[in-house]
């Protein structure tokens, strides 16, 4: 659903310009949509088209960006962040790219980056470890990216320095926990700045959450606003040349833009638990939905047809493959669904899983060599398959059949 990207990107943007205004802050805000939350067509070209720009993190993914570059498909005024670790292939693609008049910052991720970057003409930026732990999807002992406080320090100037990046986590539960970072990287972004002048950046990085479970979260606005005013308060004690602002809020943008659907083809009763049915669907967590299985994310579930009616029944839901593994118990607990039992003759059941638009469409696999299913656009008014359901004829050549 381009629509809700295009909704969403805007509404981002509009806040923090509204907040700049009302705390009259000196830096601007840019968006930066992370494409490897979906790199699907449908998904990056309505941000680009609402102004956001991208950040990257491979060299596939930067393939991407030349392609949309050679076609024209945005201009000079958008700006591509690239992290992740540096192949030689990916150096050279932000070497090319730079030659042809894109605005690309690498980041520099450790300090064999740092030397290998020694010699490219354009901005680079950093990402620092800041040594914060939130409460969020995330490993809180070992941050495998950035380099350490000491080890910026060290390095003393770097050429071309233009951002500050950090990243603290994935779906932060808490709005303290958004801002508690951003102290602590304003504190080495204000040393920073002393070492190397041309320093006027900081990239918070994602975090933000999509809202899997149909409860309120903290809201955009109230955190947007505690940023500026926060980053307004600390550059005017410090006597500080306010940063520009990017955000990295993927999951935010893309999440609600995706509803994924399933039949259910069967049902099996549960002797003693929680549940009372099993519901069998046309398609498997393990391959189409992958965070099920992988962190137990859970979601939000509601059924397509026969929403109102008033005999429900306690459910879990069971995929096609033949691992055990392959379900969704919503945490051990149920979801409550129509009684296929009340269905007329022929009919089916479809249950929709909410906000599925970030990550699982990458994650896509063929365990059981279950096959990919339909992808269905909706936009305007109007409804157009883009990807048929894969054939078992399609499946099995890819794995030489």
């Amino acid at each position: 659903m381009p629509y809700v990207i295009e909704q969403r990107v805007e509404d981002l943007m509009d806040t923090f310009d509204d907040a700049i205004r009302e705390f009259k802050y000196k830096g601007q805000f840019y968006y930066h949509y992370p494409m490897k939350v979906n790199q699907s067509r449908e998904f990056v070209l309505p941000i680009i088209s609402e102004g956001g720009n991208l950040e990257i993190t491979s060299a596939n993914e930067l393939w991407v960006v030349k392609r949309l570059w050679q076609q024209h498909r945005f201009n000079s005024h958008i700006k591509v962040v690239c992290n992740g670790p540096k192949t030689q292939q990916y150096l050279e693609l932000i070497a090319e790219l730079k030659s042809n008049g894109l605005d690309i910052v690498p980041i520099i991720e450790d300090l064999s980056e740092m030397e290998l970057l020694k010699k490219f003409r354009g901005q680079v930026g950093v990402r620092v470890d800041i040594g914060v732990k939130v409460d969020s999807y995330w490993d809180k002992k070992i941050e495998r990216f950035g380099l350490s406080i000491d080890e910026v320090f060290a390095v003393e100037k770097i050429r071309n320095l233009t951002m500050l990046h950090y990243h603290t986590g994935s779906e932060i539960k808490k709005e303290s926990d958004v801002v508690k970072p951003l102290k602590k990287a304003m504190d080495i972004y204000a040393r920073l700045k002393k070492i190397n002048p041309s320093l006027d950046t900081i990239d918070m990085g994602g975090g933000f959450p999509s809202n899997y479970y149909g409860k309120p979260l903290y809201p955009v606005k109230g955190l947007v606003y505690r940023i500026v005013k926060f980053l307004e308060q600390y550059c005017r004690e410090n006597e500080l040349q306010p940063p520009n602002i990017i955000c990295e809020w993927g999951s935010h943008v893309a999440g609600p833009a995706q509803i994924t659907v399933f039949s259910v083809v069967s049902e099996k009763t549960i002797p003693k638990a929680m549940a009372k049915q099993w519901y069998v669907i046309d398609g498997s967590f393990m391959t189409q939905l992958l965070d099920t299985w992988s962190i137990h994310k859970q979601w939000h579930v509601v059924p397509v047809n026969n929403a109102r009616n008033k005999k429900l029944t306690r459910t879990w839901l069971a995929g096609l493959s033949c691992d055990s593994d392959d379900k969704y118990t919503a945490g051990g607990n149920y979801i409550l669904l129509p009684r296929l039992e009340d269905l007329e003759n022929g009919a089916h059941q479809y249950i929709a899983f909410l906000d599925t638009g970030n990550y699982q469409d990458g994650f896509t696999n063929h365990h059981c060599l279950n096959a990919a299913p339909a992808k269905v656009l909706v936009q305007n008014g109007d409804v157009t398959v883009v990807r048929k359901r894969e054939t078992p004829d399609d499946v099995g050549k890819l794995f030489g059949w």
